[in-house]
């Protein structure tokens, strides 16, 4: 049976080729054009089956096709098409060069991998998308743990080709890398610790997109974006980027606020410091004026012998107008209380918790709340501690 070299041969011989020139360049014509019809193969097949499922996207999208389509799943594919089909015709072409065809079969062996390789990861990655989706896994992101099944994915296929070019068994390559653990443990050593600290995060629910997290030394002060393999990338309140190493979170302290943002409110925890020296008892002139003078005490009356200070009135009114106040949580503690008193006067604390948690609103709350309680210290013949020379 006559080889397509030795048909390209004749053909050349007959249109007047020298027949040195003929046994030279025969089978690397057929070769070419083989790869020319692989190619136009590959366009025609990209244009029926990639636009056809375009098409139908475009009529009737669901998630799998568009997410198919926008990891580019189809295209790579269909790129295993021509690279099969070279694979087995080129030893027709080579009849001959032995050597030559050992090593035209590598090169379309290396191409079909590659894009074996690229199609498992296009199906990765929609897995991925499809994971994301669900509102209830959006908590455990699951990106770093892909990354790592990408990292398989290529170091493994790498390992195949160089197998293939190298003509060995790839259990034989990789029966060799046990000696080089120690090298890849150092090459990796970021994207195993970065593992693992994802797998840490993850287990104990530590940190999840959006969360809002501080680290020490204002490193990082913002909402967590993304969770990679190797970074946690962290959008700071100046709109400037972080990106710190999961296992610096793990190995490290960190404030998150997710806490705060699903439960019922926001704390507030400030003193007003009082001047020492305007600390007196009541006399009933001044209970008489206070009621008068501020109608949430109005219906005040101490207990039966009890004297009270105008400190201890401002305390009770400091209580009484919280929990007047609907942006106050009342239902989360809230302590008024005299703390020990220092050199600045006698200290006043003040704990609530703010219903509104968004941060704007939060502190123009609280900046309300106690402009209005800085200014009632006078209503109790108070005054606030003031450092002067």
């Amino acid at each position: 049976m006559m080889s397509l070299g030795s048909w390209m041969n004749k053909i050349l011989i007959d249109w007047g080729v020298d027949p040195k020139l003929a046994n030279m360049f025969d089978e690397t014509i057929i070769a070419v054009l083989m790869i020319g019809v692989s190619i136009g193969l590959d366009y025609l097949c990209q244009a029926i089956f990639v636009g056809g499922m375009r098409h139908y996207t475009k009529r009737a999208p669901h998630q799998w096709n568009t997410l198919l389509m926008k990891r580019r799943v189809v295209h790579h594919l269909i790129h295993i098409l021509p690279g099969i089909l070279v694979y087995f015709l080129l030893p027709l072409a080579f009849v001959r060069g032995k050597e030559i065809l050992e090593f035209s079969q590598k090169i379309c062996a290396v191409y079909i991998i590659a894009a074996i390789l690229f199609t498992i990861n296009g199906l990765l990655l929609v897995m991925l998308d499809v994971y994301n989706a669900r509102d209830k896994q959006k908590n455990r992101p699951m990106k770093g743990f892909v990354q790592v099944l990408q990292v398989l994915l290529f170091f493994i296929g790498g390992i195949i080709i160089i197998a293939v070019l190298v003509n060995k068994s790839p259990m034989t390559l990789f029966a060799g890398l046990g000696a080089s653990a120690a090298v890849l443990m150092l090459v990796f050593k970021d994207s195993i610790l970065g593992f693992v600290a994802g797998v840490q995060l993850s287990a104990n629910d530590m940190l999840r997109i959006g969360d809002w997290i501080a680290l020490p030394n204002n490193t990082a002060n913002g909402t967590v974006e993304e969770i990679t393999l190797n970074t946690v990338k962290i959008r700071n309140w100046d709109n400037t980027i972080s990106t710190v190493p999961p296992y610096t979170l793990v190995n490290n302290s960190f404030q998150n606020w997710r806490g705060m943002q699903e439960s019922g409110g926001r704390r507030v925890n400030k003193n007003i410091y009082l001047d020492m020296t305007t600390l007196k008892f009541c006399t009933p002139d001044m209970l008489d004026t206070i009621r008068k003078d501020v109608p949430l005490m109005a219906d005040y009356q101490p207990a039966e012998g009890e004297v009270p200070t105008n400190a201890q009135l401002y305390r009770i009114y400091i209580e009484r107008y919280l929990c007047s106040l609907p942006v106050v949580n009342q239902d989360l503690d809230l302590i008024i209380s005299q703390k020990e008193p220092t050199t600045y006067g006698v200290p006043i604390q003040v704990y609530f918790f703010s219903r509104n948690k968004v941060w704007k609103e939060y502190e123009r709350i609280q900046s309300d709340i106690f402009d209005h309680l800085l200014v009632m210290v006078g209503k109790f013949d108070l005054k606030l501690y003031q450092y002067s020379d």
